[in-house]
């Protein structure tokens, strides 16, 4: 399996998953005009941040006038799962030169990471460049998509129709992203918590609940976790 062959692989792989990123760029793009954001504005958020959930995030606090630290706060906290994901590659990426996990590191979505932690755990004999080369060939046609449609979102924001559903790519992206990944009981713990955190803080101003809620099933997920492996080695 060489790189040139997984970089292909990895870009077929992606293909599919331009049906919720087109989409999930467009709402972006539409609600941030709608919030009074201008088209540069708009693009400096996705592509300088490229984390759609957390650009939801903070937008819906700016709009509510949050202070400046609370929406960076909130931000960070969506965004604590790319430091997992990060942990979870190292493994597989770890001996890479700088520059290039810095790359991995800018284009490192979810559906990047998603698809790549499940081709390196069936293909463990791949070499450091053949797993990048197939994250790079997952993230081809994701990230220029998200620039495209996110673009297209601002510009032609007025003219999209109230009534059209654009919205569904954001749920259909993160249930279609986080079914296939809860295989162990931890991550169920970690999930069920932050759906019942998200609920009961749902309340808290300056939606605080979400990041209540992402704190809580960390802890959970890692206490779990933690006291599984106590019961291994006891």
């Amino acid at each position: 399996m060489t790189p040139s062959s997984e970089y292909w692989r990895g870009n077929r792989d992606g293909l599919p998953l331009l049906l919720v990123i087109a989409p999930f760029g467009a709402v972006f793009g539409v609600v941030a005009t709608e919030a009074g954001l201008d088209i540069a504005q708009v693009m400096g958020f996705s592509v300088l941040v490229i984390a759609g959930a957390a650009q939801f995030v903070a937008l819906q606090m700016m709009v509510e006038h949050a202070p400046a630290l609370i929406v960076l706060a909130a931000s960070l906290a969506v965004n604590l799962r790319m430091a997992m994901y990060s942990a979870s590659l190292a493994p597989h990426l770890g001996r890479l030169p700088f520059w290039k996990r810095a790359l991995v590191s800018y284009v490192m979505v979810d559906q990047t990471y998603a698809a790549a932690i499940l081709r390196y755990e069936n293909q463990p004999q791949l070499s450091p460049q053949a797993r990048l080369a197939y994250f790079l060939g997952v993230a081809t046609p994701i990230v220029p998509i998200w620039y495209l449609f996110t673009w297209a979102g601002a510009a032609l924001g007025s003219a999209v129709p109230a009534g059209l559903p654009i919205d569904f790519a954001v749920p259909i992206t993160f249930i279609a992203l986080i079914v296939p990944m809860l295989r162990t009981l931890p991550h169920v713990v970690a999930a069920l918590v932050s759906i019942l955190g998200a609920l009961f803080f749902a309340g808290l101003p300056f939606n605080l609940g979400l990041m209540v809620a992402a704190l809580l099933a960390m802890v959970a997920g890692a206490e779990t976790e933690r006291r599984m492996a106590k019961r291994r080695g006891a």
